[in-house]
């Protein structure tokens, strides 16, 4: 099977977690773009009535609408009762490293608000540590964009301001500029979330620390449904 056969065959598992009257999460990606479809097909054969969604991102709203999946908000809907949502990068206690799309700011208030934040993956995302193989995203606000980008140097990150083809600055859905820092093997990702988190202008960053509460994994080997250890991270 070809890497993406294996997500579809992760992402459509984890869409079969989803009952009727539920509010989904849908996450963003060409992973989480699989279990949208197979919800979407799912709630057109009559198995999932009064099943409601809340897109992480513009792109996967109009690709609900378009597939038929009834819509909701977080104002209306504050608690989501499963999340499924891929990721870029993914260590052996189920922290993350997500934002390759763009969208971490919504796929981390919704995953936020998620009783259950289902991460679908195929083999090929799992790290021994998170940035060995994955810059991190960070998602900063335009005003003043490079004090953050030199605040993130003198954390150790070799910085990037993320862009379009054409050289202009990559926005995101809010308007944002999204940099990619370089860290390298994090070897304490609680304590860079932490860092990160008390910053003014840095308005999400791509670490999702001990959110993920299960993960659906697709490989030569099989299915496999993971859950976290009982401790989020080594060293701590």
């Amino acid at each position: 099977m070809s890497p993406d056969a294996f997500k579809q065959q992760a992402a459509e598992h984890a869409a079969d977690l989803v009952e009727p009257g539920m509010v989904v999460g849908l996450g963003v990606g060409s992973t989480a773009i699989h279990a949208l479809n197979r919800i979407a097909a799912r709630i057109r054969s009559g198995e999932l009535p009064g099943v409601l969604a809340v897109p992480c991102s513009l792109a996967v709203e109009n690709a609900a609408l378009a597939a038929g999946i009834p819509l909701t908000t977080l104002e209306d809907h504050p608690y989501i009762d499963l999340t499924i949502d891929g990721a870029d990068e993914i260590d052996p206690y189920l922290n993350l490293i997500k934002g390759g799309g763009g969208a971490l700011l919504r796929e981390k208030i919704v995953a936020q608000a998620s009783r259950r934040e289902i991460i679908v993956a195929d083999a090929s995302k799992l790290s021994p540590r998170l940035g060995e193989r994955w810059p991190l995203p960070i998602e900063v606000l335009p005003f003043g964009w490079g004090a953050q980008a030199a605040f993130l140097e003198s954390l150790g990150a070799a910085v990037v301001l993320r862009r379009n083809p054409d050289g202009s600055a990559y926005t995101t859905d809010q308007g944002n500029y999204v940099i990619d820092a370089n860290f390298g093997p994090i070897d304490s990702p609680s304590f860079l979330a932490t860092q990160l988190d008390a910053r003014a202008g840095i308005l999400a960053h791509g670490l999702f620390i001990s959110l993920a509460t299960d993960l659906i994994l697709a490989g030569p080997q099989g299915l496999q449904h993971l859950t976290p250890p009982a401790t989020s991270e080594s060293g701590t």
